[in-house]
């Protein structure tokens, strides 16, 4: 089977400051995330696969990313909502800029969770990365039922979620600064009875299409 994954897009326009966007600040996209979500669907579109289950979570920039990418490769069936696939709750960082956060947690805090995926202790965040990661697994295994070779899952969700996905996807050796995603860029692995195969992370649409063929 393939597994499709990818980051919902933009929520800031150009001007804006960006903030730590997690589950409390359901932001909507803007014109360019609508842009990047109907990219990813020509992009989906373009390698010939009509996804078999959609899936996203719940909040506005990945809900409206998927039904959106959806438009543009041909699925006509409903999306799942899975609350599995929300955004991590970041605590006290929530709707705060890098800025804000350095003068009290210091940039190295920032830097431990972007580049080495460890979180703040004593943040607020939530639920736990044990909590996280097994709500990614069993996502996983849900969608990974049948791994026939003609089967294709898109999941679009957000850049926290999706740095669990690479460390089941990448297996044992994933380097945890290969693991973010940039917004509207996709990520896709092949999986069988032999096992996976990560074929592509952090791609941009037109970029993933040798993967996704």
């Amino acid at each position: 089977m393939l597994l499709i994954l990818a980051r919902h897009g933009n929520t800031f326009a150009p001007g804006d400051t960006p903030v730590w966007v997690g589950a409390n600040e359901d932001l909507n996209l803007v014109e360019k995330g609508l842009e990047q979500s109907r990219a990813i669907g020509r992009a989906i579109g373009r390698a010939g696969i009509i996804p078999d289950r959609v899936l996203a979570g719940p909040l506005k920039r990945t809900r409206i990313g998927a039904e959106l990418a959806m438009e543009h490769c041909g699925f006509s069936g409903e999306i799942e909502i899975d609350q599995r696939l929300k955004e991590i709750d970041y605590g006290i960082w929530g709707g705060k800029s890098d800025l804000e956060i350095a003068e009290t947690w210091g940039e190295a805090a920032i830097h431990d969770w972007r580049e080495r995926s460890i979180p703040p202790a004593g943040a607020g965040w939530t639920p736990t990365p044990d909590q996280l990661a097994s709500n990614v697994r069993s996502v996983l295994d849900n969608v990974t039922r049948d791994r026939g070779e003609d089967v294709a899952v898109l999941i679009v969700t957000s850049n926290g979620i999706l740095r669990y996905f690479h460390t089941l996807l990448a297996g044992a050796y994933a380097a945890p600064e290969e693991a973010k995603v940039k917004t509207g860029h996709m990520c896709a692995a092949r999986i069988s009875s032999d096992g996976i195969k990560l074929t592509a992370w952090n791609h941009s649409p037109d970029e993933i299409e040798v993967a996704l063929a």
